[in-house]
């Protein structure tokens, strides 16, 4: 009796085994099987920024950046848009005051 409960557990054991090693096969195929995402500058259709340019420019230099005249202009010109969104279209978000500022009375 002892011997046939041992070939059961051997025997569910090795189909455990061998279910699992397929799951794990099958996991990996699916996973090669699939294309590499396109980059995302092959995706963008349509006019591009020259700041966004110059931006992608200045990060492939690094620390040198830092020193370039050239990205010292497009990151003042890109915090620029950040801060006033509608300076894209040359609109000031509110006119300087000329003269006091009124006090509200």
């Amino acid at each position: 009796m002892q011997r046939t409960q041992t070939r059961k557990v051997v025997a569910v054991s090795l189909s455990a085994a061998v279910v699992v090693g397929a799951a794990i096969l099958a996991v990996k195929e699916e996973q090669a099987g699939r294309a590499a995402p396109a980059a995302p500058s092959a995706v963008r259709a349509g006019p591009v920024d020259p700041l966004v340019a110059e931006l992608a420019r200045c990060q492939r230099l690094g620390e040198s950046g830092a020193r370039d005249a050239g990205c010292l202009a497009a990151w003042a010109e890109s915090r620029r848009r950040f801060l006033a969104p509608s300076a894209r279209s040359g609109a000031l978000l509110v006119r300087p005051q000329v003269g006091r500022p009124e006090d509200g009375r």
